[in-house]
């Protein structure tokens, strides 16, 4: 390996940051990396700095308003700057890069990666949303245009990497670790009055607002949960969710032969993005190393279903199949973006969930379009609540 080729969706956010530190990290081993397009949301100023460092082709803004203002900025004339979703779908599909670095937050991770696979272009996905929503159409996908999925999410690399040389034998389950993030030892009482900045005092991990929250409620392993099924093929049965409050075991796989494997490494996804990046190979990195004597304690516990209740919700949605998942995520997105401005209480996030879900009538066999109308359609339910 001495030449890779990436485009970056999301490179402000904490993953697309960290991405772009695995690259640095990369070409001090001699790898060359190229930097094909970069992409925000509305953070500019990141991104600017990004441009200038890494020089990519193009460079893609979704807020209208940010991309006005970023045109006033000084950048390398080579760079093109451009907004609009049928751009940036056309740079995904047209640009030549070898791997798609999916590190968007939340539903909108759904169309860019379907225009890349069907693009034939390698996934390396941190967007669980994807996978949630659309979990059997993206695997009909992949499999259709002849391309893979890499996760880059920590503990389904985990798994990745326990099952690589192990095709020919089955697997009796895997486990899922969590932190149990903030509120781990917190009352039901307690939870009742916790804060935004309560929630998002995350233990281990440096994660964007609405990735913590979802950690904070453990939304975020239940859709894990619902991921593991996708990109394992998995029962449901198979699948446990244990508490790690250390974050040091990422991820268990259990065979039918009773041994156990198990993915170990530090709170930080530089390594599983690495990997995902430059699989089936492994790089030499400066990333930080576990020390034994310092992590000399590893301890589990079951979650506690009753406190923490989205993880239950998720559990339902993936059971009952069809568009419930899409509901689950919907509603989530909107009641966590209610909660971080303040306007309703943290365990009204489960309850708003709750109710989007009764009041769904579900579809069994349905198409890509028909989870843009429920998506759309969940989040107005949410909101004319209020």
């Amino acid at each position: 390996m001495d030449k890779i080729s990436l485009g970056i969706l999301g490179s402000t956010g904490s993953i697309g940051q960290s991405t772009l530190e695995v690259v640095k990290n990369l070409r001090r081993n001699n790898i060359s990396v190229d930097i094909k397009f970069l992409t925000t949301f509305g953070n500019i100023e990141i991104l600017r700095k990004q441009a200038i460092e890494f020089q990519p082709e193009f460079i893609h803004i979704a807020d209208p308003e940010k991309y006005k203002a970023f045109k006033s900025y000084s950048i390398p004339d080579s760079i093109q700057v451009l907004t609009g979703q049928k751009e940036l779908h056309n740079i995904i599909k047209d640009v030549d890069y070898e791997k798609l670095i999916v590190a968007v937050v939340g539903f909108n991770g759904l169309a860019p990666t379907i225009e890349a696979i069907k693009s034939s272009k390698k996934i390396a996905l941190a967007n669980k949303e994807t996978l949630v929503v659309a979990g059997k159409i993206i695997k009909e996908l992949l499999k259709e245009y002849k391309t893979e999925l890499i996760p880059i999410d920590s503990e389904h690399s985990a798994i990745f990497q326990c099952i690589i040389g192990e095709e020919e034998n089955k697997i009796s389950k895997i486990i899922l670790t969590a932190s149990g993030g903030p509120f781990l030892y917190k009352t039901i009482e307690e939870i009742k009055e916790a804060t935004i900045e309560d929630a998002l005092e995350h233990p281990n991990w440096n994660m964007g607002n609405k990735i913590t929250i979802d950690s904070a409620t453990m939304m975020n392993k239940g859709f894990e949960v619902i991921e593991a099924k996708w990109i394992f093929n998995l029962e449901l049965e198979q699948i446990e969710v244990l508490i790690h409050p250390q974050s040091i075991i990422h991820s268990l796989v259990e065979f039918i032969d009773g041994s156990v494997k198990a993915q170990l490494g530090i709170p930080n996804m530089k390594i599983p993005i690495q990997y995902a990046i430059t699989f089936p190979k492994r790089i030499n990195s400066d990333f930080p190393r576990i020390n034994f004597l310092e992590n000399n304690k590893l301890t589990f516990e079951k979650p506690d279903r009753k406190k923490f209740e989205c993880l239950d919700l998720a559990y339902y949605s993936i059971k009952e199949g069809g568009t419930y998942p899409v509901v689950l995520n919907a509603a989530n997105e909107v009641a966590v973006d209610l909660f971080l401005k303040n306007k309703i209480k943290f365990l009204d996030i489960s309850q708003l969930i709750k109710k989007a879900l009764e009041n769904h009538k579900p579809m069994m066999n349905y198409e890509i379009e028909n989870i843009y109308e429920i998506d759309k359609k969940t989040r107005e339910f949410i909101l004319n609540l209020f």
